[in-house]
């Protein structure tokens, strides 16, 4: 990765995009580009096998032509980018940033220090024996050992991450310097290897030049540079949605009472929250106010079946994606026994989706149709008119444009996993309660005790309160954003659609034919079906690359889900008997 800051390299590609550099043919890494002068050569050559690396640098370089090369000046050169990683590995081990990540740093410090040191007397034996020709050569063992020390120490903090939260600034430093490190073990494989045969020096040689040409040619693609990014912190995001997800599976009878408990309760706030957003729409306020009104009651409805306990059906597959993607991630698809694992998860994933939904949609007719048939009771008047209720009505059509809403409401619902994740991290790694609990006018109203109660109640829950209000923000300013832009863009979600079949009933006085009703709910199936299969495909597509996974077995598992499916149906519809 670059050295320099993630703004300063952003606009540094994006300016070469602009106005090209002028490459200086005197750098070897600047001749590259006229030989790969694509900006995706980088593809095809990852895709190289190394046998055919080492066998172009075996016929660039025969015997008779390595005896005419100088290689004191080009030695020279490499022992001095060992000792310039070395230097910098020392300078990014001793970081604020990493001390802080690892509680006995102080303890790991010196290894970082010793690789520098080590390095300079690596650099000046080797210089040493090339130039008065001795016999004995330093052949960088001790050099290599205190390599792998710091990258113990590294993999030792990057767990740790998993557990305590990270930053980005964490993450480049870990990544930099592994990367580093590998580079110096390249180059000192190069210089020992010199000295003993050719062969030797090939392969070391088309290793290091193989991961440098694709570096290289990488340097300039804002694309790879972003995946970069995103991957730095995307497996501790990832980490803490799969923990989440988690408690979206029911495993056991008790746990499918749960579901269906839970999503019943939520379907109930639903209702109401739907008859909400009908009446903040009746104000016709100005836009930014009815942006503001329709986030609000989506928002804050999300945090308060949040912290209640209750859940919301789609936000089911967001995270049970990423728990089925770390399944995958340690998958061997010919022994049974895992391909087993996978589909137990995937019936209880399907049994729970299936509880939840029906808790949901079960709850959320019925209570809208009660509390709309009350309050106009109590008003005397139809609270919902028929105009209203046939606009309703028509967002259901599976023919309209519901089905790109729904999937837009889908791509939300992936992106407010994500936003749980961060937000989760972000809150272990800042140890934000603690800091709540530090807060003086909350210790003076709640005490000491309690005020750290609060904090470590807020840490729990940070990203679920966040990634949930952030998610109604998103479905509640989608529709005006549309208007203001003119474009057809909104969001269906198959729990407030249901509760608006539900209120489209009321509005015209339960006097719609019976095809009306079945094509609406039919609109409801599929709108639920597109907020499933979108946000699940994204959420479970965006954990396999966070892990690096390139799972290629699809149809093994399939095979197997079918069976089971066919051998034991009941298991995706319902809980083990006890």
């Amino acid at each position: 990765m670059p050295g320099t800051g993630f703004f300063s390299e952003w606009w540094r590609i994006l300016w070469n995009r602009i106005l090209p550099e002028v490459p200086d043919e005197r750098r070897l890494k600047d001749c590259l580009h006229v030989i790969y002068d694509r900006s995706d050569d980088w593809r095809w050559l990852e895709q190289q096998p190394p046998e055919a690396s080492q066998h172009l640098w075996s016929l660039l370089a025969p015997t008779e032509e390595l005896r005419s090369i100088d290689w004191l000046s080009i030695q020279d050169q490499i022992l001095d980018s060992v000792l310039l990683l070395a230097h910098r590995v020392s300078g990014l081990g001793v970081d604020s940033e990493l001390m802080r990540a690892a509680p006995d740093f102080d303890e790991n410090s010196p290894r970082f220090i010793a690789l520098s040191a080590e390095a300079l007397d690596f650099v000046n034996a080797f210089r040493q024996h090339i130039n008065t020709v001795e016999p004995s050569l330093d052949d960088g063992s001790q050099l290599l050992v205190m390599a792998d020390q710091c990258q113990e120490t590294l993999q030792r903090i990057r767990k740790r991450a998993l557990t305590v939260g990270t930053s980005l600034h964490l993450s480049y430093i870990l990544t930099r310097s592994e990367q580093s490190l590998e580079r110096l073990r390249e180059l000192v494989a190069i210089l020992i290897s010199a000295d003993r045969n050719q062969e030797e020096a090939i392969t070391a040689w088309s290793t290091f030049a193989h991961e440098a040409f694709l570096a290289e040619n990488r340097r300039n693609s804002m694309r790879y540079y972003m995946s970069q990014l995103s991957r730095l912190m995307a497996v501790r995001v990832t980490e803490n949605a799969a923990r989440s997800g988690e408690h979206y599976i029911c495993e056991t009878k008790s746990d499918y009472q749960q579901m269906w408990r839970s999503a019943a309760g939520a379907g109930v706030l639903i209702g109401g929250m739907a008859l909400l957003k009908v009446f903040a729409a009746g104000l016709h306020a100005p836009l930014f106010v009815e942006a503001f009104l329709f986030s609000m009651i989506y928002g804050l409805g999300f945090v308060l079946i949040y912290l209640l306990g209750m859940t919301v059906a789609t936000k089911q597959p967001a995270m049970t994606a990423q728990t089925l993607a770390s399944l995958l991630s340690d998958i061997k698809p010919n022994r049974a026994a895992d391909l087993e694992r996978v589909v137990d998860v995937v019936a209880a994933v399907c049994r729970s989706q299936l509880a939840a939904i029906g808790g949901n949609v079960m709850l959320a007719l019925p209570v809208a149709i009660g509390l709309g048939w009350g309050l106009s009771e109590l008003a005397g008047v139809p609270i919902i008119s028929m105009e209203k209720g046939a606009h309703l009505l028509e967002d259901l059509d599976p023919l309209s444009w519901a089905i790109p809403h729904a999937a837009i409401a889908g791509f939300y619902l992936f992106l407010s996993g994500l936003i749980t994740g961060y937000f989760d991290n972000q809150a272990a790694y800042s140890d934000f309660g603690a800091r709540i609990a530090r807060l003086r006018w909350l210790q003076k109203l709640l005490g000491k005790d309690r005020a750290q109660r609060f904090g470590f109640y807020i840490q729990e829950r940070m990203g679920g309160i966040m990634g949930n209000f952030l998610f109604g923000c998103m479905l509640g300013s989608t529709g005006v954003i549309g208007t203001i832009l003119g474009l057809p863009l909104d969001i269906r979600h198959i729990a407030f659609s249901s509760a608006n079949l539900g209120y489209a009933l009321l509005g015209f006085d339960f006097a719609l034919p019976l095809k009306a009703v079945l094509w609406g709910a039919l609109g409801i199936a599929l709108i639920g079906m597109t907020n499933l299969v979108v946000s699940f495909a994204l959420a479970l597509r965006t954990a396999l690359r966070a892990r690096r996974v390139e799972f290629e077995h699809w149809m093994p598992l399939l095979g197997a889900i079918w069976r089971r499916f066919r051998q034991h149906p009941r298991s995706f519809l319902l809980p083990p008997r006890e």
